[in-house]
């Protein structure tokens, strides 16, 4: 079953995509707890306060709410890293802005990113796991020509551009795991510190 089309009215198009944000939000938030296969429509439908044909009418199915929980994690930070490749900022600020922005987006969507981490080897046996890896790598490579591009005006130094890359793609990818929003460090202060040890090159 695949949704309905969502209204063409402004006023009840914004309505209708809060009420479908907040679907999909509860949604990422059972995922991430019990998993996507161990959560029945009547875990969705007790969760969400909506009756099975409401929620097909904002999610359309189970795999297609799995989708749409990545496409919500990637399609956002996706935009933003471009935004920031694409400013004029020095390369070393356009990487501070870049770590700020990632590491608060994941912890913003901390369910989401789970949900990712998850439920990935189901996903790739999905043809449209194709969109997924495409806007990844488009992710990892704005990343890279940042570091690259400070790397050639001499701002930024790495033994290993590649494995820079690599790495903190581990490490925010990690972060749902162990990062607390009421604990020492902020969010802010732990990409300042991830950048910092990327570019901390010997």
């Amino acid at each position: 079953m695949t949704a309905l089309s969502p209204p063409t009215r402004p006023a009840l198009r914004d309505r209708y995509d809060k009420r479908r944000g907040k679907v999909v939000a509860a949604a990422a938030k059972l995922f991430a707890l019990r998993g996507a296969q161990e959560t029945s429509i009547s875990d969705l439908t007790e969760a969400t306060g909506l009756a099975s044909g409401g929620l097909y009418h904002y999610i359309g199915s189970k795999d297609a709410l799995l989708f749409t929980i990545c496409d919500e994690l990637m399609e956002p930070m996706l935009a933003r890293a471009e935004e920031i490749a694409a400013s004029d900022a020095a390369p070393p600020e356009q990487f501070r802005r870049l770590m700020r922005a990632w590491v608060a987006h994941v912890v913003r969507h901390r369910d989401h990113m789970l949900v990712f981490i998850q439920e990935r080897p189901a996903l790739e046996a999905d043809p449209r796991w194709r969109r997924l890896r495409k806007q990844r790598k488009q992710f990892e490579a704005l990343l890279d020509d940042i570091l690259a591009r400070g790397e050639a005006d001499g701002t930024m130094r790495f033994e290993d551009r590649q494995f820079t890359v690599l790495t903190l793609m581990g490490l925010v990818n990690h972060l749902p795991h162990w990062f607390n929003p009421r604990g020492r460090l902020t969010a802010e202060q732990v990409a300042d510190r991830y950048a910092a040890l990327a570019t901390d090159a010997r």
